[in-house]
C-alpha cells in the first residue's frame, strides 16, 4: 500500500506531484554564504561556548553579540571556527571572505585568527573600527593542507560593541544545486514535527532547500501532530509527505532518493538525509550545502555527530569499516572521538570511510552512479552505501563543525534484537567489499559466538548464529525490504530468559540477600585472550565456576569475569534496567554445535557466497526493485 497524504493549508491533492517544480538552480549571485556567524543554539541544553566563548560584560543572542566595554568574544568553538585546512582540500576556493556588520560608541578590534594542524594560532588580520558599518576581511586558503581553522575575534576596546550579520562567503558557482532535505520517520511522531519545525523556522538555512520530504512509514503517524500540521502550512508546497509500510531506515531513505531524483531538474541536486529524533542544528544544513556546491567533483558530505545527553561532546570526528571482523567503524587517522569540544579542538584534517545518514548529503550525481541503498531494513545501509560510493571513486567528506545531535550509542543495550541485522548485514557487506576470507571470517565469528556462550549470553549467541545462517542461504531474504524477519527474530530471542530486561528493584526483590556486587580488578593480556576463553569454556561446562549471587555493572560485564560465576545479575548498557544470566549447560552445548557447524560452511561458502551477493547488488539496489517494494508506479 502508498499513500501520498496532503496535509497543511491550502491542502495539496497530490504531494508527490509537488517535486515537479520545486527543484530548480538558484539565481546567480555573487558570493555564497558558507558558513553564518551564530552565537547561541536553537536549544537551551546547548553550552553557548559551542558558539563563542564570551569575556567581560557580554550577551549573546543567535545571531548579534553585545560586547560591553573591554568585553571580549572568541568564536574558535566547534560552530563557530570554519573548517579551513577541508575546504583547502575539497575545493577549489582560494579565500574565505568574513564580513560582520558592526556598530560601537568608541573604538573595538576585529581580528581573523588562523590554526595549523597542531593546534598553534596566528593572526591573519586585525582591523580597529569606530562608528558603524560592515568590515570585509580576508583569509587566505595557502596554509591549512594538514589542517587548521579560521575564526573571528572581537574586543570592546573603549566604549560598547555590537555584531550582527556575520558570515562567511565564497565566490557563488556558475550553477547552485537544487537542495532536499529527506527525514525518515517510524513511530516518532513528535520529534519528527520537532525536527521539520527546527528546520522551516530557520528562513535562512532553508533559503537554498527547495524541498522537505518526510517519509512516514509508522502507524502513529507524524501528520496527526497539530504542531507538525502548523509546520505544513508554513512550509506549503516545499513539504512532501510520503506514507508507506515499514521497510526501515533503508527503504524510508530510498524512497526519499528515488522521488528526488525522479523529478524534474533533479539531475545536479542535493539531497540531504536527516533522522527524525536528533537535536537538529539547521546551521549543519546550510554548511553541508554549501560546501557540496563548490567540492571539485560531487562527493558525498556528511555531519558529525554529537552527543545529545552531553551536547558539548564529539561521538567521532570520521570512521572506517573493518570488514574482515564485521565492524562498522574504527576512528580514522587524525580523528578524535568522545572528545568535549569545550576543550578540544579537532585541528588535524582526517579523511572517512563514510558517513552515518543520522545528517548526510548525497549528491544526485553519485545516487545515479550508484544506485539506491541495499534493502538492509537496519544497520549497514548508510555504511554499505558509503563504501559503494568509494569503490566507485566518489569519497566522503564529513565536515568538522557541522553537526547534529544523536542519541549516545552507548546507552543502546548490546543484547538487542538488532544485533541480528549487525552481524548479518555486516556479512553482506564483507561479503561483496572485503576480502572475506573464509577462515579468517569464520574464526573471528564462532570467537565472538564463544564469548557470548561462556557469559551466559545463550539469546544473544542464537541471535549471532540465526544472522550467520540467513546470509548463507543467499539475499533471497531481502525480497521484502526486511520486514518478516523481524518477528521470527523477536520469537527466536523470546525462548532465552536472559534477553528479558527487568527492572532493577524486581530482580533485586528475587535475589539473595547474600548477593554482592562484584568487579573485576585487572584485565587479561590481550595475547592471551584465546587461553582465557578456553578456559572459561571448559569451566562452564564442568560447572567449575562460582556459585555466589553476583551482580555485576554493565562496565565490569567483560565475558571473560560474568563467566566466572554460574548466576549474575548483570546491567544492561542503557541503565534501564537488569538481565539475569544463568548457566545452562545443555544449551550452552547446543548453541556450541550450531556455531560450530554455522561456521564450518562460513569457511568453505565464502567465496561463493562473495559471488552470490556481488552479483546480486545491481539488482537488488536498482530503482526497479525500490519501487516494487514501495508499491508505487514505475
Amino acid at each position: 500500500m502508498d499513500q501520498a497524504t496532503a496535509v497543511g493549508a491550502p491542502p495539496i491533492e497530490n504531494n508527490v506531484d509537488a517535486l515537479q517544480d520545486a527543484l530548480v538552480e538558484h539565481e546567480r549571485r555573487d558570493r555564497l554564504v558558507v558558513q553564518r556567524g551564530l552565537f547561541s543554539s536553537t536549544s537551551p541544553r546547548v553550552p553557548r561556548k559551542m558558539y563563542v566563548d564570551l569575556k567581560g560584560a557580554a550577551t549573546a543572542t543567535r545571531d548579534s553579540l553585545q560586547l560591553g566595554e573591554g568585553a571580549h568574544a572568541d568564536t574558535n568553538t566547534y560552530f563557530g571556527r570554519v573548517a579551513a585546512s577541508f575546504w583547502q582540500r575539497w575545493t577549489a576556493v582560494t579565500a574565505l571572505r568574513f564580513e560582520v556588520r558592526y556598530e560601537t560608541t568608541g573604538t573595538a578590534r576585529i581580528a581573523l585568527r588562523a590554526s595549523d594542524a597542531r593546534g598553534r594560532k596566528r593572526l591573519i588580520l586585525q582591523e580597529t573600527v569606530t562608528g558603524s558599518g560592515v568590515l570585509t576581511l580576508e583569509g587566505k586558503l595557502d596554509r591549512f593542507v594538514d589542517g587548521g581553522a579560521l575564526w573571528f575575534e572581537a574586543d570592546a576596546d573603549r566604549g560598547e560593541l555590537s555584531l550582527s550579520e556575520a558570515r562567511w562567503t565564497v565566490p557563488a558557482p556558475e550553477h547552485l544545486r537544487p537542495a532536499a532535505v529527506v527525514i525518515c520517520t517510524f513511530n516518532r511522531a513528535d520529534d519528527c514535527a520537532v525536527t521539520v519545525g527546527t528546520l522551516a523556522a530557520d528562513a535562512g538555512a532553508m533559503a537554498d532547500i527547495d524541498a522537505v520530504c518526510v517519509v512516514d512509514q509508522g502507524t502513529d503517524q507524524v501528520q496527526s501532530r497539530q504542531e507538525f500540521q502548523d509546520v505544513a502550512a508554513a512550509l506549503g508546497t516545499k513539504l512532501i509527505y510520503l506514507t508507506q509500510p515499514n521497510l526501515g531506515g533503508a527503504g524510508g531513505f530510498a524512497r526519499g532518493m528515488h522521488e528526488v531524483t525522479s523529478a524534474p531538474g533533479s539531475a545536479h541536486a542535493n539531497v540531504i538525509l536527516m533522522d527524525d529524533d536528533i537535536l537538529c542544528e539547521p546551521e549543519t544544513v546550510l554548511r553541508m550545502n554549501a560546501f557540496a556546491n563548490m567540492t571539485v567533483k560531487p562527493a558525498i558530505v556528511g555531519a558529525q555527530m554529537l552527543s545529545l545527553s552531553n551536547p558539548q561532546t564529539l561521538h567521532v570526528s570520521a570512521e572506517r569499516e573493518v570488514l574482515d571482523e564485521i565492524k562498522a567503524g574504527t576512528l580514522t587517522a587524525g580523528a578524535m572521538m568522545g572528545v568535549d569540544l569545550l576543550k578540544k579542538k579537532q585541528e588535524e584534517r582526517f579523511d572517512a570511510g563514510w558517513n552515518g545518514w543520522w545528517t548526510c548529503l548525497l549528491p544526485a550525481e553519485i545516487i545515479a552512479d550508484c544506485g539506491l541503498p541495499l534493502p538492509l531494513f537496519f544497520q549497514w545501509d548508510d555504511i554499505e552505501y558509503g563504501i559503494r560510493a568509494r569503490f566507485r571513486g566518489h569519497p566522503t567528506v564529513t565536515l568538522p563543525n557541522a553537526g547534529v545531535w544523536h542519541a549516545d550509542f552507548h546507552l543502546k543495550d548490546y543484547d538487542d534484537w538488532a544485533r541480528y541485522f549487525s552481524i548479518r548485514n555486516g556479512l553482506i557487506v564483507s561479503s561483496i567489499y572485503g576480502r572475506f576470507d573464509g577462515k579468517t571470517m569464520s574464526k573471528y565469528l564462532f570467537r565472538k559466538i564463544s564469548e557470548l556462550i561462556v557469559s551466559m549470553q545463550y539469546g544473544l549467541a542464537a541471535t549471532f548464529i540465526q544472522a550467520a545462517e540467513d546470509f548463507l542461504a543467499g539475499p533471497s531474504f531481502l525480497e521484502d525490504g526486511g520486514q518478516s524477519v523481524l518477528s521470527s527474530i523477536r520469537e527466536l530471542r523470546a525462548k532465552y530468559p536472559e534477553t528479558v530486561a527487568r527492572p532493577a528493584v524486581e530482580a533485586g526483590a528475587d535475589a539473595d540477600p547474600h548477593t554482592q556486587m562484584d568487579v573485576w580488578d585487572f584485565e587479561p593480556d590481550e595475547s592471551r585472550e584465546g587461553l582465557v576463553l578456553a578456559k572459561r569454556a571448559v569451566q562452564q561446562f564442568l560447572g567449575k565456576v562460582d556459585g555466589r549471587p553476583v551482580t555485576i555493572p554493565a562496565h565490569y560485564a567483560n565475558w571473560w569475569h560474568v563467566s566466572l560465576f554460574s548466576q549474575a545479575t548483570v546491567t544492561d548498557s542503557s541503565q534501564g534496567g537488569v538481565r539475569v544470566r544463568r548457566r545452562d549447560k545443555q544449551t550452552a552445548l547446543d548453541l556450541t554445535k550450531r556455531a560450530a557447524k554455522v561456521c564450518w560452511r562460513l569457511r568453505k561458502e565464502a567465496p561463493q557466497m562473495k559471488t552470490i551477493y556481488s552479483d546480486a547488488l545491481p539488482r537488488i539496489t536498482s530503482k526497479e526493485n525500490w519501487t516494487r517494494l514501495f508499491g508505487a508506479k514505475g
